[in-house]
């Protein structure tokens, strides 16, 4: 016997059927049979965005923080190197004087 091999589903597809379904225009019933699913497929995808509704706005804004804090650490890094590069050349100069 031949085993049935899984289907795999974007996340954009299940956003699209689960947002069907939230809106409540068709049944359920009539979405999982257009688009050939199960009654707890789509109950479980239904579930998913319930339970992580509250970080689909977060996670952006912990990238931003993450982003804006590596660009401070940079922009400390650049003001060091340039101090540096300034000692440097003053020292040069003054040597070359002597």
């Amino acid at each position: 016997m031949a085993k049935r091999k899984r289907r795999t589903f974007t996340p954009e597809f299940k956003g699209k059927v689960v947002l069907e379904a939230l809106r409540g225009e068709t049944s359920q019933a009539e979405l999982c049979r257009r688009y050939n699913l199960s009654e707890d497929q789509v109950s479980k995808w239904k579930q998913q965005v319930i339970e992580n509704v509250g970080t689909l706005f977060t996670s952006t804004d912990t990238h931003a923080n993450a982003a804006a804090e590596r660009i401070a650490h940079l922009e400390q890094l650049v003001g060091r190197l340039t101090v540096a590069l300034d000692i440097q050349k003053k020292a040069e100069t003054w040597l070359n004087q002597t």
